[in-house]
């Protein structure tokens, strides 16, 4: 009969999942800006950003609003390698007139309790963080800040909502003198996940069932459109009370659940609640005893007082004694429990009543499990799906009287949760005191995460450079750009201002086949270059890539020309042209002094390259003495050419305005054309004449030691050549990897990062490679992958550690930027002087992976050119191949203006 009566009330698992696609695109609509005005699951942030991770401490008071009882809570975590804390609470009644009355009342009396306790725990003395547990629906836009949306759980405070809590409390605080900082505002579910997250790390999830019920769980950022940024997790609190208050689950809803709605406090709203909270199960069990009664299927039909009384059946005891629901199913002692409950209900029922009613409480505290379990299993999926996981493991905290004392409730939807999420490994774990724990576990972090941020902006601070910082780098930089530029202080100078004999850019009647070889990194390449002119100008290339050991980088020199020889005899067999004398241009990416265009003088290696017997010699003699060495072709080495040239050369062969060649990539350089008359070592002062500045040396004379860090001294000293090129060691992509992984294990030394475990990865250097900078700074990539690049370098991170590592390589690389851009701004600045001109035009050829590959390098460097050089308009052009192409183009530029020459 009972089954036939409440048979609406059973649920299959075909409508259960129903239920969870209903619920998962509730919380969707909740999380979007646009949406959530009229979604139902209200998806609140708690500005709750991280979980707890072991090493918080120190004393703390929470105090608990929301359930029968107002509790207080002092609260001790101690960091002893053990997570261990200790809590001592009291209970204090929550009056009718309290929970009822006015705003200024109830306040007062939560003061009030919480001066009562500091008295007994003897802690007026003591200025103490508190942790407020306030479970009911509020808008938060801080941790300690929230606006009450609405009362529900029987209370009604006039004067509160639309209102910040946190500040009432604090004013009824100052007015009873209590010395208390409130830190956190907290949801009792969210105390419930971070109580649990203390004890478990994997608990990221926190579900209430009790007087009211509730969900919360970490959700990613950039899914959460109500609050600005999108690094890292934040705590939502679904609010998944409301759930329904749309006409949603209309269709599951009875006629018990109607009649009780239009009872309670507030009708049409938090039907979901109604259908599985603690708070009105007893009533719902009471309506459908009532009408069974009256139909003649309880009771004899006899409908006593009690169950005409609204509440009379209650699912928990309460303090004034009465009876729960939950009693009634403790099967164990027979239905003899049941029969004393309802015989101090004036019912008198017989064995076949008892076995009725309980089952009765068994179908609705059962769908109550059942509807539960499929928005639980909805937050689980979300969770998966945003890990990216076919399967998922996970620790949901739980907390709330029903779940706890029910005989069956628990069992019932731990089961039922599995069979809806079979891919998700679900543990509960029960909360010991979430509200008030979890309150203080809330601050703890606060407090952990605070001392945390002052340490972490401590060590990023000097890489933060003010505008006046990076005017003084620009006007070092113009000082020593002249330095090199004068005979009698060259020699000492630190921007070497090398000339490059290349007297002219492409004019566009160049015209041939060129050789090309390009060395200036790990790799070595080997190009033919065809140039036409004419209407039908075009450039043509071929070129084959080979790799050049450790072992011939930083071995003898001959080995190493020995080596690029037999490249190139292996790249004209390929091409079938060994036979041909080609001109050929030479790119060599390192200092390089030349008395002309085809001969450079090795000043000193950069990159990694230690090769012997090479500083101080004529490369190109180098080069032809290991071709007559081989004795199997020969060519016309007609100019050595630094990469950076190349990349003037190469965007101006498409632009005539180009004058400025820029490298950010392995190594950082700049070249550009400079008039004759400025270049006091090299005769002559008709037209111009490219110079290589090697600025990478600039500050080698200490002139920007003020900048330089301790980490940027760690690198210099472990680097080939300690005290060189420091410039270059703070700009260039071979360096700054090396500069992230130095402040990575600092963080980790100060326990900030990685569980203050240092990995055997993280001491290698060199493990953190440029390429891993740009990819983490990527806009689009989500937290997860960065975990995963660091997992793949053996860092196992957490989200935490994600975005601080994020923030790390963000900035050392606008830095990098930054002071890039500084010295830019004093070429242009120096060209606009020279020119003698208001407002200078001019394009810069750039190119290196640095400014291509990452996604802020460029935009930066050209925000902090634009910034320093207010009057000069610099166009920035991305060059070609201005090593291969380029030196192809200085070649027969040379050619041709030596052909002029002859004529």
């Amino acid at each position: 009969q009972v089954d036939r009566y409440l048979y609406h009330m059973r649920l299959s698992d075909d409508v259960l999942l129903d239920v969870m696609a209903r619920f998962q695109a509730e919380m969707v609509k909740g999380l979007g800006k646009d949406t959530n005005p009229t979604a139902t699951v209200k998806m609140l942030p708690s500005f709750v950003r991280s979980l707890p991770d072991g090493t918080e401490k120190g004393e703390f008071l929470a105090v608990d609003l929301g359930g029968s009882q107002f509790r207080a809570h002092q609260v001790k975590v101690f960091d002893d390698g053990k997570q261990s804390s200790q809590l001592e609470s009291k209970f204090y009644p929550s009056p009718k007139e309290v929970i009822q009355g006015n705003g200024a009342e109830l306040f007062d009396y939560i003061a009030d309790c919480l001066v009562d306790f500091m008295e007994t725990k003897n802690l007026k003395h003591k200025k103490l963080p508190l942790g407020f547990t306030f479970s009911f629906p509020c808008k938060q836009t801080k941790l300690d800040k929230g606006v009450l949306l609405s009362w529900t759980k029987h209370f009604k405070v006039r004067g509160v909502q639309d209102t910040d809590v946190v500040s009432s409390l604090r004013k009824a605080l100052q007015k009873h003198k209590a010395n208390l900082d409130v830190l956190a505002l907290v949801n009792d579910t969210v105390g419930t996940m971070m109580t649990c997250g203390y004890d478990d790390p994997r608990c990221e999830v926190g579900v209430i069932i009790g007087t009211g019920t509730n969900a919360c769980y970490m959700e990613e950022m950039r899914h959460i459109d109500l609050v600005e940024g999108d690094e890292g997790r934040m705590c939502i609190n679904t609010e998944w009370g409301a759930f329904g208050d749309d006409g949603a689950l209309d269709d599951l809803r009875t006629e018990f659940d109607r009649e009780l709605d239009l009872g309670s406090l507030n009708p049409g709203k938090q039907l979901f609640e109604k259908m599985i909270s603690g708070l009105y199960l007893g009533e719902l069990v009471r309506l459908i005893l009532l009408k069974m009664t009256k139909e003649g299927l309880l009771f004899n039909g006899k409908v006593s007082t009690a169950l005409l009384t609204k509440g009379k059946i209650e699912m928990k005891r309460v303090c004034n004694g009465k009876v729960r629901t939950c009693n009634m199913l403790r099967y164990k002692e027979g239905l003899s429990n049941t029969k004393e409950i309802l015989t101090e209900l004036n019912l008198f029922p017989s064995e076949e009543d008892c076995i009725a009613v309980q089952h009765v409480c068994t179908i609705v505290s059962f769908r109550s499990a059942n509807l539960c379990a499929a928005a639980l299993a909805a937050i689980l999926t979300r969770l998966r799906e945003n890990k990216k996981l076919l399967r998922m493991r996970t620790t949901v905290g739980i907390d709330g009287g029903l779940y706890k004392t029910h005989p069956q409730y628990a069992k019932r939807l731990h089961k039922v949760v599995r069979r809806l999420v079979p891919n998700c490994d679900v543990r509960f774990l029960l909360s010991v005191s979430g509200s008030g724990k979890g309150a203080a576990m809330v601050t703890a972090v606060a407090y952990r995460l605070a001392a945390q941020r002052n340490k972490i902006d401590a060590a990023l601070a000097p890489f933060l450079l003010s505008l006046e910082t990076l005017r003084e780098v620009k006007n070092k930089m113009r000082t020593e750009l002249e330095y090199g530029l004068k005979r009698e202080t060259q020699a000492s100078a630190t921007v070497k201002m090398l000339p490059t004999y290349v007297c002219g850019t492409p004019d566009g009647t160049e015209k041939g086949k060129f050789l090309a070889l390009d060395l200036g990194g790990t790799n070595f390449r080997v190009l033919l270059v065809k140039i036409r002119s004419g209407r039908r100008r075009s450039v043509q290339m071929y070129n084959k890539i080979f790799a050049i050991p450790l072992e011939i980088m930083q071995g003898t020199g001959e080995e190493l020309f020995d080596h690029i020889v037999q490249c190139i005899a292996d790249f004209l067999e390929y091409m079938g042209i060994k036979g041909a004398r080609l001109p050929l241009g030479f790119t060599f990416s390192f200092p390089c002094r030349q008395a002309s265009i085809d001969k450079g003088t090795l000043v000193g290696w950069t990159k990694g390259f230690k090769a012997t017997d090479c500083e101080g010699e004529d490369v190109v003699d180098m080069l032809r003495e290991a071709i007559r060495r081989r004795n199997e072709f020969d060519l016309d080495i007609v100019a050595v050419v630094n990469d950076t040239v190349g990349t003037m050369m190469t965007c101006g062969y498409e632009d005539p305005n180009c004058e400025i060649g820029l490298i950010a990539g392995t190594g950082s350089n700049v070249c550009y054309m400079e008039d004759m008359k400025n270049i006091e070592i090299v005769e002559g002062n008709e037209g111009k004449m490219c110079i290589n500045t090697e600025w990478g040396g600039f500050g080698d004379n200490g002139c920007i030691d003020n900048i330089r860090t301790k980490y940027d001294k760690e690198v210099d000293e472990g680097s080939l050549n300690p005290g060189k090129q420091r410039y270059e060691k703070m700009t260039s992509g071979m360096y700054l990897g090396e500069i992230v992984r130095q402040i990575l294990i600092d963080l980790t030394k100060q326990g900030l990062l990685f569980r203050g475990q240092i990995s055997e990865s993280l001491r290698k250097r060199g493990i953190f490679e440029t390429k891993f900078l740009s990819q983490i700074e990527s806009d689009r990539l989500a937290l997860l992958q960065v975990r995963r690049i660091l997992q793949q370098l053996g860092l196992d991170s957490t989200c935490d550690d994600s975005i601080i590592v994020k923030e790390v390589c963000g900035a050392v690389s606008k830095r990098a930027a930054q002071l890039c851009g500084a010295g830019l701004a004093a070429i242009v600045e120096k060209k606009r002087e020279d020119r003698g001109v208001e407002r200078l035009q001019i394009t810069v050829g750039v190119d290196g992976t640095l400014y291509k590959l990452h996604p802020h390098f460029s935009r930066v460097l050209q925000e902090t050119v634009k910034e320093l050089a207010p009057q000069c308009d610099v166009t920035f052009m991305l060059s070609e191949d201005g090593s291969g192409k380029g030196a192809a183009l200085i070649t027969a530029v040379a050619k041709r203006l030596h052909n002029v020459g002859q004529k």
